[in-house]
């Protein structure tokens, strides 16, 4: 007997609202009442962050979705440019959580403003209008912040630097990276504990390395961090290799991404 079918489908959006997104989907093919409900607008924007209005504001996307639960996945599967085209937004599926990848023009680079060490053009398989090649530098140095008051709350983020490796790439095989509350901690206490992540080197104990996405492009993780109530200012990633002086090349970056763990 679908004794969830009896009742009145308001009643079952309301209490699917109070789930999760994966629970939702999962609830659907247990009942026809839940199957019903779970199309309905109430549970979806529930799902949806409090300020998405505000976020798809800021962004020129085109967003044809006529349903929220349409709006969602949309989210979640095409991220959107927001702020000029400075950082992309999108969703978590299976939370809804906020994640947000600040492009490569709007990161400091050192020397990123001198063609001989990194040029600056647009990628096929990129989000953002460029990308930045690395040419030839010895100090590689990259970092990348975004204000905690824009991710979802009481959630643990990871952060990823995206990229790609041209063929002929050389002296990248590792760097040090973390992540640190800017105004929280110095630069000189967060690079006592910085991780070794392997950009390009695919052995080696204790190392972080690199790995293939689903957008075609590279992710290695930078650091963790839990975001509380979004009080704590800006959060920062760096990315080094300033010990080893040595030629390096073939680095194409496309931004740093703030994604829930």
């Amino acid at each position: 007997m679908d004794y969830f079918g009896l009742m009145p489908e308001d009643c079952l959006s309301e209490i699917l609202s109070f789930t999760s997104p994966e629970d939702t989907a999962r609830l659907s093919t247990s009942s026809r009442g839940f199957n019903s409900a779970a199309e309905s607008d109430v549970v979806w924007e529930k799902f949806l962050p409090s300020d998405y209005q505000n976020i798809i504001s800021k962004s020129k996307s085109l967003l044809a979705s006529p349903s929220m639960k349409q709006l969602y996945f949309s989210l979640c599967d095409s991220p959107i440019l927001t702020d000029g085209g400075k950082m992309s937004f999108s969703l978590d599926k299976k939370t809804g959580k906020k994640c947000f990848m600040v492009s490569a023009r709007e990161l400091t680079i050192s020397w990123s403003d001198t063609p001989h060490y990194w040029a600056w053009s647009s990628h096929p398989d990129s989000r953002f209008s460029e990308v930045a090649n690395l040419r030839f530098v010895c100090w590689l140095d990259m970092r990348g912040k975004i204000e905690t008051r824009l991710l979802s709350k009481r959630t643990n983020y990871v952060v990823y630097l995206v990229f790609k490796l041209k063929s002929g790439y050389y002296g990248l095989e590792t760097a040090n990276t973390f992540v640190r509350f800017v105004d929280l901690e110095s630069d000189n206490e967060a690079e006592e504990r910085a991780s070794v992540v392997s950009i390009s080197r695919q052995e080696g104990p204790g190392e972080n390395r690199s790995k293939g996405r689903d957008d075609e492009w590279m992710e290695i993780e930078m650091g963790k961090f839990f975001n509380d109530a979004g009080e704590d200012g800006d959060v920062e990633a760096r990315l080094m290799e300033v010990r080893r002086l040595s030629a390096k090349g073939g680095l194409i970056v496309q931004g740093i991404e703030f994604r829930p763990e």
